[in-house]
């Protein structure tokens, strides 16, 4: 009775430790919205005139990364790199809180007949975790007028640097959710961009 009880109790210890070790990789994680700056905290931008009557739309952005699930890589041990994959649609989180971030910040964001329209592609979306954690976006953005003329094109970075624990979700997605703020403050910050909604 004693033997079939401990191979048991051991064969159970494997798949505890087993499950335990496996769960460590940062696989299909959600994307969570959770910024820890604001547009306001990173400066004043002009949007005098008749920018913010201006009704804008915004297409969902092409995501044209290689590998659209791969979102972030922790490089802390040399020959040791961690990855984190998500389960959630990059382009519409990102399309999402740029549109939300634009409409906090003053602009007229719309869903249907618009005096411009905006599209664009991602080219980069990734957090590098050495020492901090680090991460780029990098989005090509193109607006037209409502005849499909295109009045401006551009490419808009942003990027942000933070501590935490190491190779945690959580600090993770504070990192993307900050790289989208910075992005959305750079391109209200570019002249092109601003002049397109002036003179649309």
């Amino acid at each position: 009775m004693r033997h079939p009880l401990l191979a048991f109790v051991y064969i159970a210890s494997l798949l505890v430790n087993g499950a335990a070790f496996a769960g460590g990789d940062l696989q299909n994680i959600p994307l969570k919205w959770t910024p820890t700056s604001t547009l306001a905290s990173m400066g004043t931008i002009d949007l005098s005139g008749n920018i913010v009557a201006t009704a804008i739309h915004i297409d969902t952005l092409a995501d044209t990364r290689e590998n659209p699930s791969l979102v972030a890589e922790n490089r802390e041990k040399a020959g040791k790199f961690r990855q984190m994959t998500t389960s959630s649609d990059v382009a519409a989180f990102i399309t999402d809180h740029l549109k939300e971030s634009l409409h906090g910040a003053g602009l007229n964001i719309v869903d249907g007949t618009a005096d411009v329209n905006v599209s664009g592609e991602i080219r980069q979306f990734f957090v590098t975790e050495t020492t901090t954690y680090k991460g780029e976006i990098s989005l090509l953005i193109h607006v037209k007028n409502s005849a499909g003329k295109e009045l401006w094109t551009g490419a808009v970075g942003g990027d942000a640097e933070r501590f935490g624990r190491s190779y945690k979700a959580d600090n993770y997605c504070e990192t993307m959710s900050d790289m989208v703020m910075r992005a959305t403050y750079n391109l209200l910050a570019n002249a092109g961009f601003r002049e397109a909604l002036q003179k649309h």
